[in-house]
This record gives C-alpha cells, structure tokens and sequence, in this order.
C-alpha cells in the first residue's frame, strides 16, 4: 500500500514487548540533521514508552549515512547491546550518487546482521524531496524512528525466544 493512503509508524501497543532489559546502540547520521535528529527522538521515545532504560541506550553521531554501518559495526564492538538502529536520511539529488550510497548503506547493514547474528536496524530514509523526509520524520506519515525502535525491540525479542 502507498504511503500516501496511511500512518506508516501506527504499531499496535500489544504487538510490542517490554525492553525493559534490553539494551540498544543508536547511530545517528549528522548529514540532514534537521531530519535525522526528529528519527533519533522518535526512536528513543519509542523504546522509553516501551519500558527501555535511558541508561541502555546509547547514542552515537557518524558524518553520513555512508558511514553508518561501521558506526554501528564499532558500537556493538565495543558496547553490550541487544541491537542497533542505525538512522540517517539520504535525499535523491540529480547524480546517481544517491544510488550508490543507498546500495552501500543498506548492503553494510544487511551484511552486519547476518555476520553478527544481532539486530541492525535500518531507519534510514530514502526520499525524493526534503518535504518526504519531513513527512516520514514526524511528519504527517509518523516518525521512521518509532519504527525502527519498535522493529528493535520485536527482533531482540524474537531472538530471545529463540
């Protein structure tokens, strides 16, 4: 279904478990940070509202969303957590640079899930225009973060109950 018809962030609460022992890493993409710190505080409220813990929760700052995937890579090397969500905005421009970085980004994060059998998360937007990114980060189609959050919180539950 088009994004346009509906609230793509709308999760139902009983469809979400507690986080109140799991502990997350946050990456965060400095590039479009108008957009990227509305995802960052829609993924940290979402993961409070579900009983996460700030203290396990940490965030940290990358230059750009192709950064990310080793951001997020160093943070479960060096932090105990149950996933990671990585967050960023990448804006379609009139090069196929756009192209590129989107397919690096998305293979980095894919590959860091399988290799590290713990949940990476991409909450990355991939607009055509700022207006969309805005839409999608709080805007009139939700916040991508609470997305990712709740994405989080349900593959860290799922794992456990593996």
């Amino acid at each position: 279904m088009s994004s346009a018809q509906h609230n793509l962030s709308h999760v139902h609460d009983g469809e979400i478990p507690s986080a109140k022992e799991m502990h997350f890493g946050i990456v965060v993409s400095e590039w479009n940070t108008e957009i990227t710190s509305k995802l960052l505080t829609g993924a940290c409220n979402a993961l409070l509202k579900y009983e996460a813990k700030e203290k396990n929760i940490i965030v940290k700052w990358v230059p750009g969303s192709f950064e990310l995937p080793l951001g997020a890579q160093l943070v479960a090397d060096s932090h105990k957590v149950d996933a990671v969500i990585c967050l960023g905005c990448i804006i379609q421009g009139e090069t196929r640079h756009f192209d590129f970085i989107c397919n690096a980004v998305s293979t980095g994060i894919m590959r860091l899930n399988l290799e590290y059998s713990l949940p990476f998360i991409f909450g990355v937007l991939t607009p055509n225009t700022m207006q969309q990114a805005q839409d999608r980060a709080g805007g009139r189609f939700g916040n991508k973060g609470d997305e990712a959050a709740t994405s989080a919180i349900k593959m860290v539950a799922m794992q456990q109950n593996i």
